[in-house]
């Protein structure tokens, strides 16, 4: 399989002298974006001097894409808990966007039944014997819509959204550089917009192909090629930045295999996935191949790239939370946004000593919020800088919001403060 690259001059608003910082996200449906947000929301609240939205490189595939898209539009983790995952009135990316059906598909494929049916009883009736009706009739598998749900809304929203002030559709007018994979449906090659010779593609276009995973979206065309699921080839396609020449890639990849073993020592009752059933087994087995063949070739970047220093965040694999979630539910996004925070955060404590130093080398250092036992996504969301007010009545509402969850953790921390335990506490 081949990948178009390429390499582009550093970014006009990195520092003179300044190390280069990349973001590489891998794909997981929905609830893979969300943990990434999730996860994100941690690193921002966790390590001194990193902002999210200020890197030189970003790499997106599938769902990952969408988050790094959103990042490098400077739109922060906070800001994208409070458009895709927070489940109130005012969240924006509602979750049946996802899950319009691709009438036009079906109609485009019910069309051709007919012609296809006559042909395959011609086929039959000219030679039956030899042929048999299951061959000839197999014909009509061509009449199956090659997607079930509908990604035009989507990109719809999100070229609303990239035409806010300060934000662009188009991969050339970002201050910083974003990349976005797909797979060409007719070569299997892996195609990088953002790159010369595919950075004139709209931005929103680019995530509809990448994400377009065969079965649930039909194939997306852009000028006359054919484009599916970015992570066919690759699972964090991580190489696209460190040759862009990083010195440090932040990468997060929500999907791993969930050990049995380790998840029974913490209290689960399931003996083996058989017991669950084929989509269980489906979720493993496709998890282990997405993280195996990740990991081969994040062994390989120590010997290419010696100058950068690759962190991979990912989910513990006894976490049975993480792994019995709905991929491609949205009734439990917040909870796995406040999971995915957690995890990440114990994930840093437990690294501490080997991250301090490769982080300091960058500029980077872990804050005294990471060891507070107490804090939570909800304590990093009311820290985090709220909407500004001239975003208009969203912002006014939201920053209302913001100002209520203040309240309420203060009101905790103060009934804390008033236990019986804190009053007996020695001064």
């Amino acid at each position: 399989m081949t990948t178009r690259r390429v390499r582009r001059k550093p970014s006009s608003h990195r520092r003179h002298g300044a190390r280069s910082i990349g973001l590489a996200l891998a794909g997981g449906g929905p609830l893979g974006g969300t943990y990434e947000i999730g996860a994100l929301l941690a690193l921002a609240d966790s390590v001194d001097g990193l902002d999210p939205t200020a890197l030189d490189v970003y790499v997106g595939v599938s769902s990952g894409g969408y988050v790094a898209a959103a990042l490098a539009n400077g739109l922060s983790p906070t800001q994208m808990y409070r458009l895709f995952v927070a489940d109130d009135a005012d969240a924006t990316m509602k979750p049946g966007l996802f899950l319009r059906p691709a009438l036009r598909e079906f109609a485009r494929r019910a069309a051709g039944l007919p012609r296809l049916a006559l042909d395959a009883s011609i086929q039959y009736l000219r030679d039956p014997f030899e042929r048999g009706a299951m061959a000839s009739f197999a014909t009509l598998s061509r009449a199956v819509p090659t997607g079930l749900f509908d990604q035009r809304p989507v990109d719809r929203f999100l070229r609303r959204l990239f035409a806010a002030p300060g934000r662009t559709n188009d991969f050339r007018r970002l201050r910083h550089r974003l990349y976005v994979v797909a797979t060409n449906l007719d070569t299997g090659a892996s195609i990088v917009f953002g790159a010369a010779g595919f950075d004139h593609v709209p931005i929103s276009r680019a995530l509809e192909a990448s994400s377009a995973l065969p079965g649930l979206f039909p194939p997306v065309e852009i000028d006359g090629v054919h484009y599916v699921d970015g992570a066919l080839n690759k699972t964090l396609h991580a190489s696209l930045a460190l040759d862009d020449g990083v010195d440090l890639l932040l990468c997060i990849n929500p999907l791993v295999p969930f050990d049995t073993s380790a998840g029974r020592r913490e209290g689960l009752t399931l003996r083996t996935l058989k017991q669950g059933g084929l989509p269980l087994v489906l979720s493993q087995t496709f998890r282990t191949v997405i993280r195996s063949r990740m990991q081969a070739g994040l062994d390989k970047y120590g010997r290419q790239y010696p100058h950068a220093d690759v962190l991979l965040f990912e989910p513990a694999r006894e976490d049975a939370d993480i792994f019995f979630a709905n991929v491609f539910g949205y009734a439990q996004r917040a909870r796995v946004c406040a999971l995915a925070y957690e995890a990440t955060r114990a994930d840093l404590r437990a690294r501490a000593a080997a991250l301090e130093p490769r982080l300091r080398r960058h500029g980077l250092a872990l804050n005294a919020r990471l060891h507070d036992p107490a804090r939570s996504v909800t304590d990093a969301l009311c820290d985090a800088r709220p909407l500004r007010f001239g975003d208009g009545p969203r912002g006014v509402r939201q920053a209302a919001r913001d100002l209520a969850r203040a309240l309420d953790h203060l009101e905790r921390q103060l009934a804390a403060l008033r236990s019986p335990r804190s009053r007996a506490a020695p001064s």
